[in-house]
């Protein structure tokens, strides 16, 4: 990608107020609903029904973009290295230019950040509401054969991602959801319209076993801060795994705990995050802070945090 032009410093007016009423719509109904306790209405039906279009355009988006992966997969995948010594293949871009063009028509003014345009600038100013694009996160599970990659989308305002939907390509699953009124995983073929969802089934976390909690685990990226953790803690299992997928376990309900102590983006996080806080779960620093986003003074880094599945667990265990 050249320049800055797909990175948009926007404005946090027009388009965005428009979209921003609307997630405050459905968290009040949603919010309505459960004053009411109607057990007959689905979180499903609470995140699509009415006013759900934006999710599901997201969703559409995500889903091109997925395809798009797939296909550059399918032919040639060309490597090469960043000048932060990560990994970068012509997946990554392909998805990134189907996402931001398609953003840009969505919702046309509104500040995007996404992991491979960033490395040639920063926004000069930051809205309190953006977009935060990993188009391809997981790319050396790619390009090592395994299926472990995902594309993550969220939308952040005040700090925090209220909305995330997180598309792992190769295995034909979207995980997705809205701050208050739930999450939700889709079996979506890449390039199909979220309303041609083969099957949907809502999902919630789990509370910590007392036999002990399961671990997701970076594949990839093991460092010797997080082992120091988990050895102080009742690990029963391990699940390694790449990419935001492990937000997704853990919002599923398969795991119960994923820390990171070490360097990671915003945009790695946010999408699992929101998908993770919508059915039941916080995610934290190690000292239990909440994490917050839009931190340009830092590069949009977060040098640590723990996910947890049970929130009374994290008061219980701690970091």
């Amino acid at each position: 990608m050249e320049g800055f032009g797909e990175v948009r410093a926007g404005r946090d007016s027009g388009p965005w107020r428009r979209w921003a009423g609307v997630i405050h719509r459905i968290r009040s109904t949603c919010q309505d609903l459960n004053r009411r306790s109607r057990p007959s209405v689905r979180a499903e039906d609470d995140i699509t029904g009415g006013n759900g279009r934006l999710l599901d355009e997201l969703t559409t988006i995500v889903s091109a973009a997925a395809a798009a992966i797939l296909t550059v997969r399918a032919r040639s995948l060309d490597t090469r290295t960043k000048p932060d010594r990560s990994p970068v293949t012509s997946a990554d871009e392909a998805a990134e230019a189907v996402i931001l063009d398609a953003l840009g028509r969505l919702l046309p003014g509104v500040c995007v950040v996404s992991e491979e345009a960033t490395g040639h600038a920063f926004p000069d100013r930051l809205p309190d509401s953006f977009v935060l694009v990993d188009p391809l996160d997981g790319t050396r599970e790619l390009i090592a054969g395994r299926d472990e990659f995902t594309i993550n989308i969220a939308i952040v305002r005040g700090g925090h991602p209220r909305l995330g939907i997180v598309a792992a390509p190769a295995q034909g699953l979207l995980w997705r959801g809205i701050e208050g009124c739930g999450a939700e995983r889709l079996r979506l073929a890449p390039g199909d319209p979220a309303s041609a969802a083969q099957a949907r089934s809502t999902i919630r976390t789990r509370r910590a076993p007392d036999t002990g909690l399961v671990a997701a685990i970076s594949r990839s990226h093991p460092d010797p801060r997080t082992e120091a953790l988990l050895a102080r803690l009742p690990i029963a299992a391990r699940h390694a795994c790449g990419s935001a997928v492990k937000f997704c376990q853990l919002a599923e309900g398969s795991a119960d705990i994923y820390p990171r102590l070490a360097t990671t983006c915003e945009w790695d996080v946010a999408a699992g995050h929101a998908v993770l806080a919508a059915a039941g779960g916080i995610i934290t620093t190690p000292e239990g802070s909440p994490l917050s986003y839009g931190r340009m003074a830092e590069n949009f880094r977060i040098p640590a945090f723990i996910a947890w599945g049970d929130p009374s667990a994290a008061a219980g265990f701690g970091g």
